[in-house]
C-alpha cells in the first residue's frame, strides 16, 4: 500500500501528556522552548546551533504538517495535559514502510526535564508505532555521550544493539562521534 493512503490517529494521550501532530501556528511555542533550552540543545542538536527566528520555526512546523500528509516523517509535539504547555518535540523519523520500521527522535524544553515526561511519551509512542503504524521495529539512536537521551530507551527496556564507532560528526561539524543503537521489535 502506498504510505500516503495509510490512515492512523494523529494524537496520543497518556496520563499526563497530549502527543499530537503539529498544527499551523505551533511555531511560536516551539521557538520559545528552543530559546529557553539553547545551552543544552546546542550540545546535541544540529538545528540548535543558532537560534532560529520564530518565522523559521513556523516554517519548519509547516513542513512537518506537509510531511504528515505525505507520510515521510511523523513529527509529534508533546504538551502537558494539566496546563496545555508545549514541553517537547518528538516523532517518527527514518521511516521505512517496506520493512516497516521507524526511528524515534526527541528533544525537550529543559525546564521540564527530570520529571519522566520523555520516558512517558516515548513509551506511548513505541506502543503507537507497533499498534497504529504497524511497524516491526522501533529504534532510537543518540550520541554515546548523551546520557539523558540514552536513559530513555534504557528505562523502557530497549535493547542496546551496539555502538557505531566514528560514524557521525558532532554538531560542531569537526569532532567525530560514536552513535548508540537501541531497538524494540515485534
Amino acid at each position: 500500500m502506498n504510505p500516503i493512503l495509510r490512515d492512523f490517529k494523529t494524537t496520543i494521550e497518556t496520563e499526563r501528556l497530549i502527543i499530537r501532530q503539529p498544527k499551523i501556528g505551533d511555531g511560536k511555542a516551539v521557538n520559545d522552548a528552543i530559546k529557553a533550552s539553547m545551552p543544552e540543545l546546542k550540545r546535541w542538536m544540529p538545528f540548535a546551533q543558532e537560534l532560529p527566528t520564530p518565522e523559521e520555526t513556523e516554517e519548519n512546523i509547516r513542513q512537518s504538517v506537509a510531511n504528515w500528509i505525505n507520510r515521510t516523517n511523523l513529527r509529534m509535539l508533546i504538551f502537558r495535559k494539566d496546563t496545555g504547555e508545549f514541553i517537547a518535540s518528538s516523532g517518527f523519523h527514518g521511516i521505512d514502510w517496506d520493512v516497516p520500521k521507524v526511528e524515534i527522535g526527541y528533544w525537550m524544553d529543559t525546564c521540564h526535564t527530570g520529571q519522566g515526561f520523555m520516558t512517558e511519551a516515548v513509551e506511548a509512542q513505541t506502543e503507537y508505532a507497533f499498534s497504529e503504524l504497524g511497524v516491526r521495529r522501533v529504534q532510537i539512536l543518540c550520541d554515546e555521550e548523551n546520557s539523558a537521551s540514552r536513559a530513555v530507551p534504557e528505562r523502557l527496556g530497549y535493547m542496546l544493539e551496539g555502538i557505531h564507532y566514528s560514524d557521525s560528526l558532532h554538531v560542531d561539524g569537526k569532532t567525530v562521534r560514536n552513535t548508540v543503537y537501541y531497538s524494540k521489535t515485534r
